[in-house]
């Protein structure tokens, strides 16, 4: 199922937003479980917990294989870094009421949004996405001219 659509939504005063239902069922589990990721500057994702698991175990393995057989040496800066942002990317949250997620502490500075502050949801096929208005408004201005070759080449 892909996660598709674009609402506005305004943050509350107690760092609270209410997801449509669509956005909150594609990315929660049946407890209301979401994974919210920093992904740039003024955007998080939010991820079923299972599918963001998945891709965690998946990624971390290719780079074990990768360490056991040496391939990583004289890259450990490299390894030490991706490890630092592996860590701090993300956490796991509950939906109140299975729609309204709470925005971790440390994600409101990086999304830089403030209470009673409006925000744009995104349908991104694989995950939603929750943007600062004006970094939305600038990300759609650089992308949506190549719309027509990134859709022509991943339906080919």
């Amino acid at each position: 199922m892909l996660i598709t659509g674009e609402v506005r939504r305004t943050i509350d005063d107690r760092f609270r937003l209410s997801l449509p239902a669509n956005f909150a069922e594609a990315v929660s589990d049946s407890d209301g479980r979401v994974i919210v990721a920093r992904e740039q500057k003024g955007c998080l994702s939010l991820w079923e917990a299972a599918q963001w698991q998945k891709r965690m175990d998946s990624g971390v393995s290719i780079l074990q294989q990768k360490i056991d057989a040496g391939r990583m040496e004289g890259r450990w800066g490299d390894v030490q870094r991706l490890g630092r942002l592996l860590s701090s990317r993300h956490l796991e949250a509950t939906l109140a009421n299975r729609s309204r997620l709470l925005i971790p502490e440390g994600f409101r500075t990086f999304l830089g949004v403030s209470t009673n502050e409006p925000v744009v949801v995104v349908g991104a096929a694989v995950c939603v996405e929750i943007w600062h208005p004006q970094r939305w408004l600038d990300v759609l201005c650089e992308e949506m001219p190549e719309f027509g070759d990134l859709f022509k080449t991943l339906t080919e």
